[in-house]
């Protein structure tokens, strides 16, 4: 999974960069927080490390940036200027971590691994997401009723629908949604 540092200064962005590998890291550095937006496919997940002051955007109008485009990117803050209400407003925001450097290796990287996991999940669910949108009302209805547990013959008396036609949608449930068996069907019942 990716890892992307975004700081202004690039002797901070060296360091970082020495200090990560250190611990088996490898990564993506950006002296700005515009071009990271221009050349990281923000719909991947990952984890970027941002600075809070930087010119033209600020880590915090970049983190804004990420939620506006539903990026499942994790992010971890790392800055010299921060603050208690800036570190709040952070998490708030959905931000992993919040950092005043300078910082340890281990508590950083052990904030790249919570991040990692976390976006890797964030990732997983709009996903999810996406497919159930794919699904017609009918299908929608379909969906409910197997992951209740329901048969065919069950969800023909409840749709009021013949079994050639349940048959129908659940597999067009199936392939829309990706799945090849119920098992992974019961997935989308956290939805």
């Amino acid at each position: 999974m990716p890892l992307y540092l975004v700081d202004d200064d690039e002797a901070v962005l060296d360091s970082l960069s020495f200090m990560l590998r250190q611990f088996g890291y490898e990564m993506t550095t950006f002296v700005s927080g515009l071009r990271f937006l221009e050349e990281v496919d923000l719909s991947q997940p990952g984890c970027v490390i941002l600075d809070s002051r930087m010119p033209a955007i600020s880590g915090q109008a970049l983190q804004q940036e990420l939620l506006t485009k539903q990026s499942p990117l994790g992010i971890i803050f790392l800055t010299g200027h921060g603050d208690l209400p800036m570190a709040v407003n952070a998490f708030r925001q959905g931000a992993c971590d919040f950092f005043q450097k300078p910082v340890s290796g281990q508590a950083l990287a052990a904030a790249i691994d919570k991040s990692m996991l976390h976006s890797q999940k964030a990732f997983e669910a709009l996903q999810l997401s996406h497919n159930l949108a794919t699904l017609s009302d009918r299908e929608h209805q379909v969906l409910e009723l197997l992951i209740q547990g329901k048969t065919n013959k069950q969800l023909s008396e409840a749709l009021f629908l013949s079994l050639r036609t349940i048959e129908v949608h659940r597999s067009n449930v199936m392939k829309k949604l990706k799945v090849h068996n119920l098992a992974e069907l019961a997935k989308y019942s956290q939805i």
